[in-house]
């Protein structure tokens, strides 16, 4: 979607990939404001989303987590967000559950079944 937008933008490789009416990059106002009135808009159909604050980081931080449960290595994601360290990147990492549960379900000792420990009912009534 990105090439074809592109073909149609015409314009330089320099130029902004989304543009203002003068033909200018878009300021973080800018780019706030528009995802504030699509949210909103969007909350219509999605009823949860007025009761969410979605900014661009949330975008972000979103974009970096589907790329990394993806399987995309972090140092790549690291490269492409623009993190100046590897080691910002690791906090995806320390966020994501289902790769903690797969570190540990290679961790478990022979003949036992893998999963997650679920507390007799008697054992929670008693909390």
């Amino acid at each position: 979607m990105l090439r074809t937008w592109l073909r149609e933008r015409g314009g330089i490789a320099t130029d902004p990939v989304f543009p203002t009416i003068r033909g200018h990059a878009l300021s973080a106002d800018a780019v706030q404001w528009m995802l504030s009135k699509y949210t909103s808009s969007a909350a219509g159909r999605c009823p949860s989303l007025s009761a969410k604050k979605v900014s661009p980081h949330v975008l972000r931080h979103t974009c970096a987590m589907n790329l990394l449960q993806s399987g995309v290595d972090p140092t790549v994601i690291a490269l492409w967000l623009g993190h100046e360290s590897v080691l910002t990147t690791q906090t995806y990492l320390h966020a994501d559950l289902s790769i903690k549960e797969k570190a540990l379900a290679r961790t478990a000792p022979p003949n036992t079944t893998p999963g997650r420990y679920r507390a007799p009912d008697k054992l929670l009534a008693a909390v």
